[in-house]
């Protein structure tokens, strides 16, 4: 079996009959090499190097014309056909699906799990990032804060939510551990972790939230998938 698309000229598969993953151990990378890792769905992992501009590769562009990772190729798609899909989000809905695993069946509970999903989606990941950026990165040479304190006065909001949603609750749909919390706690990690903005935004005032990030760091798959793909 060989994989009909031009991503397999840059990244050739040795394992053509598993889902392919093109990503890099990101907070939205990770989501999707942790749900693989829970699932144990076989897959290849693929290393998308921004450092040589891989994203903009005519081969990746070829599969996300969006240029960000992650994005996966799964040779066994729906009706047996294969499946290129990008975004998070979407993957980890569709993994869940496919696996049956990570995605309460109940439909009201299924809407709410995706509601969780979404609220990363739309908030956690562009706020916190945000804040990542003027704090750590080029944002700290501003002189005006105004920015900076936007977000972290956002991300404390945000912060909040999620406290309150797991006053509680094991995880955030209750016992059950979701793609809501694959979601979402890659980015609480980055943000007290890789962007060092704990003390920025109080993150001691949280305990809930740091119960549970605690206890996801601690899940075997996730430190693995932390670490997928291995950077060179």
């Amino acid at each position: 079996m060989t994989l009909a698309h031009p991503i397999a000229t840059k990244w050739p598969a040795q394992h053509p009959d598993r889902l392919q993953l093109y990503s890099l151990p990101t907070p939205n990378g990770v989501k999707v090499s942790i749900l693989l890792e829970e699932t144990g769905l076989p897959y290849e992992p693929h290393l998308v190097s921004f450092d040589s501009s891989d994203q903009f590769s005519p081969e990746f562009l070829a599969l996300n014309p969006n240029n960000k990772i992650p994005a996966i190729l799964d040779p066994n798609g729906p009706g047996g056909q294969p499946l290129a899909l990008f975004e998070s989000g979407a993957i980890l809905v569709y993994l869940a699906e496919k696996t049956g695993q990570f995605l309460p069946k109940d439909p009201a509970a299924r809407y709410e799990t995706l509601q969780w999903v979404m609220w990363q989606m739309g908030g956690v990941g562009p706020m916190f990032g945000q804040l990542g950026f003027f704090h750590k990165f080029a944002g700290k040479d501003y002189e005006d804060k105004r920015p900076r304190d936007r977000y972290v006065a956002e991300s404390q909001r945000l912060l909040g939510v999620l406290e309150q949603r797991l006053t509680g609750r094991d995880w955030i749909m209750g016992p059950e551990y979701t793609i809501a919390d694959i979601a979402v706690f890659p980015w609480v990690r980055n943000l007290v972790g890789f962007y060092g903005a704990g003390e920025l935004v109080g993150f001691d005032a949280f305990p809930q939230v740091q119960r549970a990030l605690a206890a996801f760091v601690a899940r075997p798959a996730v430190e693995r998938g932390l670490a997928i793909p291995r950077r060179g």
